[in-house]
Order: structure tokens, then sequence, then C-alpha cells
């Protein structure tokens, strides 16, 4: 793997309050590959070179500990923004896992976006982390479809297997849920896959699924997204343009009533989706165990 210098791994956001109450960004990796067809961090505007290599960051795991131990409020840092941090070249280098135990030491919290299984490797560690403060993990799960998550996201471990991971960590009193973005229009927008995802979650043991009802097209991620429409979804890209013209964000056109049968199906299975219900749920519940572990 390629090592690219850095300065600082941690950042500090001002948009946690919405964002699954998130407090640092941290980004371990440079670049994914996943190859999902829809990413929107191919965009240029995040100036990533040859973003299907992954590169790892020089010094990354001194540089943390130094901003760890200066830090004076112990908060939540969010993982997988902008790289997977569960990538193939986490096995050989446990950059993640060895970040994860910095975290335990320095007793912060985490919340991780992935779409890989290679993070139960780590589920000793997040119960760890989790006893000291909060902990929410992410996954991606755009398709209850195996068959369909293998063309939107080749180089991943396809949805059962994420579900299959959420139950295992849900089982394991980790705050797990599922992020239902992008809805791609015209592809996994459709009212009963959508339903069905809902109901798998549910199984699974899901604290929460949530979704825009839309997916953003900007410069190099559209243009590639367009090439992968051309080879696996034919006239689809014709009905984009048509649709959205040059727009960011591409709302799915059956929004109104696709969103009201989401709410009501997370409703009948209890699952959460307002943001602002996510995060006072995986915080309060893991006050509630400290609290158990006082007494």
């Amino acid at each position: 793997m390629q090592f690219i210098k850095a300065k600082k791994i941690l950042t500090k956001v001002t948009y946690g309050s919405d964002w699954y109450g998130i407090d640092y960004n941290m980004n371990l990796y440079h670049g994914c590959t996943h190859s999902c067809i829809y990413c929107d961090s191919r965009s240029n505007c995040y100036h990533i070179e040859d973003f299907d290599i992954v590169r790892g960051k020089e010094q990354a795991l001194t540089i943390l500990e130094q901003e760890l131990s200066k830090k004076r409020i112990k908060g939540i840092i969010g993982l997988g923004s902008m790289s997977d941090p569960y990538n193939p070249q986490e096995l050989k280098y446990k950059q993640t896992k060895r970040a994860l135990e910095l975290i335990s030491k320095y007793q912060f919290g985490v919340a991780i976006d992935t779409k890989s299984d290679l993070l139960l490797r780590d589920i000793e560690l997040l119960k760890e982390i989790n006893a000291k403060n909060h902990v929410i993990v992410k996954f991606t799960i755009t398709t209850p479809s195996d068959e369909l998550a293998k063309i939107l996201e080749p180089n991943v471990c396809v949805s059962s297997k994420r579900l299959q991971a959420i139950k295992k960590l849900t089982d394991n009193g980790i705050f797990t849920g599922i992020m239902m973005n992008p809805v791609l229009p015209f592809i996994t927008d459709k009212e009963e896959d959508i339903k069905e995802l809902i109901r798998l979650a549910s199984i699974a043991g899901a604290k929460f699924i949530h979704t825009y009802m839309k997916m953003t097209l900007r410069d190099n991620q559209r243009e590639y997204y367009f090439n992968k429409l051309d080879q696996c979804f034919s006239d689809l890209k014709e009905k984009y343009i048509k649709q959205y013209q040059n727009n960011y964000n591409c709302v799915v056109p059956n929004y109104r009533q696709l969103y009201k049968v989401f709410v009501s199906e997370c409703n009948k299975y209890g699952i959460l989706y307002k943001m602002s219900d996510i995060i006072k749920a995986y915080k309060k519940e893991n006050k509630g165990n400290e609290q158990m572990r006082l007494f």
C-alpha cells in the first residue's frame, strides 16, 4: 500500500448535532476499492486522485494519539465519511483496529460508516469503547437484493452479509442500523424493495434506518455513474438526463409516496428513522449501561 503525508488525522466538525451527533471526523485511508457505481466521494471537489487506489497516511496512529491526548472533550469520532475504514488493506495494516485501541484508551466514542463485515473482527474493541463512551455503527445498504448489490457495489460483501453483521453487533449490545443512502432513481426506489429491506432490518435487530430518498450527482461522479448506467442499465442514462438535467440533488420521482411507505413500515417494526431520535437513542442507551455498571 502507498502512503501519503498527513499533518492531522482528527477534524473538528460543525454539523455533528445533525449527523449522528459526531464531534470529530477521521479518515485513516485515502480512496476506496469498493467501486460503488454511485459514490459521491469521486467528486472533484474532494481532490482524491486515482480514487480506486487505497492509500494509507504516514504516521497516522502517532498523530492520532497526539491529538487524542490533547482533546479536552471526549467526543464522538466519525470513521468512514470519505473512505471505508474496513477496506481490504485493513486486513494487513490494521490501521482502523489500532485507532480503535487508541480511542478506547483515551475514552472517546465512535460512529462508524462501513459496507464491510470485516468490522466484526473488532467487536470486542467496540464493546470496550461502548463501556466508556458511545458507539453507533451504520451499515450502508441500498437494496435487499444480493444480485443487485453485486452490480451497485461490486467489491464489497452483499446485503445479506451486512444484515448478518448487524444481527451479531446488536446481539452484543452495539447500537447498529442502516444508512439507506443513496436511493437510486429508477433502480432502488421500488416500494416493494423498500418494504423488504425494512423487514429484513427488523429481523436483524437494526435499531434505525436513515434515508434522504435521493442521490447526488456532480462533475466526475456523474460521468462515472452514467458510464456504469450504460454498462449495466440500458436506457437509464437518458431518463436521468431528462429528469434531472445537471441537478446536484436527484430526489426519487415518487418521493412523497415512497417516504410515506418508509415511515409507515419503520413504525410498524419499531425502527427509528429520524436523525434526532437516532442520536438520542444511542447516547441514552449507553448512559443506561453506565448506570447499571455503577449499581
